[in-house]
């Protein structure tokens, strides 16, 4: 479980010291009080409506991020910078810096509207731009991940530890997510695939997860919000694995609003992911792709 300490220390800076295994459980209950009264009693019982920008948003979205907005602060006092909140609103949070929540009160929309139980709930508490917790919680398998920076990451308070092997590219498993971005690297992983098998989930929360749990090798993203991979980031990595934007090898150096991924769970399985999407990628031009 995380580290016991009350409070944080003098000489951490990142803020992981407030995390303590009552922070952590308070928020994890929290969490998944929330998803399961305000998300899944919704579960195939709304419709879905189309935002400004195209995306989806339903009644459960709305009311899981007031529910959360309403909680947090109560487990650390800081401002809870949401998707559903306006985008003026979110800048000023993130910009403001300090201690403040992430979060994606329903990481998967477009499949709880359809009626795919595939869907979670994302928070992380942010220290500037780096989270030093997250907790993703999956109430359809009745699932919480989390991990505190520094410290390690779990599964419902079972270790989740770094593979104890190293995994071929060519048997791998993939998660990719490109959506309309990217269109030669499509093709090449299309026709001339590097790794065994692929899927595309449509939740980024629960495809860190899976990758940090090993049911996936390999994440390959054209381009997430910050609430999208703030928990699951912190959660993949805190369990080994390796990860990069398209064109930075520091992940968190990235563009903050449209943060591509690549990702794998060993060290040299992630060198040669790497080298494949980023040869590949000569043929898509020198711009980081936005989300779709």
């Amino acid at each position: 479980m995380p580290p016991t300490a009350s409070h944080r220390a003098p000489d951490d800076p990142s803020g992981a010291g407030l995390v303590t295994v009552e922070f952590a459980s308070r928020a994890i209950k929290a969490v998944r009080a929330i998803a399961a009264r305000e998300i899944l009693t919704r579960f195939r019982t709304v419709t879905a409506l189309r935002k400004d920008d195209g995306s989806l948003v339903t009644e459960a979205d709305l009311a899981a991020q007031h529910a959360l907005a309403e909680a947090l602060p109560r487990i650390e006092p800081a401002a809870v910078l949401g998707e559903e909140m306006d985008e003026s609103e979110q800048r000023r949070i993130w910009e403001a810096g300090g201690r403040f929540w992430c979060v994606d009160p329903l990481d998967g929309t477009a499949n709880f509207s359809a009626g795919v139980p595939y869907f979670a709930v994302s928070v992380a508490l942010m220290q500037d731009d780096r989270p030093v917790f997250g907790v993703v919680v999956d109430p359809i398998a009745d699932e919480a991940y989390f991990a505190v920076r520094g410290a390690g990451a779990w599964r419902d308070g079972f270790p989740l530890r770094p593979a104890a092997r190293e995994t071929g590219l060519g048997e791998a498993v993939a998660e990719i997510d490109l959506r309309r971005a990217l269109a030669h690297v499509r093709h090449e992983i299309k026709h001339r695939p590097p790794f065994a098998r692929r899927l595309t989930s449509g939740s980024s929360a629960l495809a860190w997860c899976h990758l940090a749990a090993g049911r996936t090798d390999l994440f390959l993203h054209a381009g997430q919000k910050a609430w999208d991979y703030a928990a699951g980031a912190l959660i993949a990595q805190e369990a080994g694995a390796s990860t990069a934007t398209l064109r930075e090898d520091d992940f968190w150096a990235g563009p903050v609003w449209e943060r591509s991924v690549i990702a794998a769970r060993t060290p040299a399985l992630f060198a040669a992911w790497r080298d494949w999407v980023r040869e590949r990628l000569k043929g898509d031009g020198s711009q980081e792709p936005s989300p779709q």
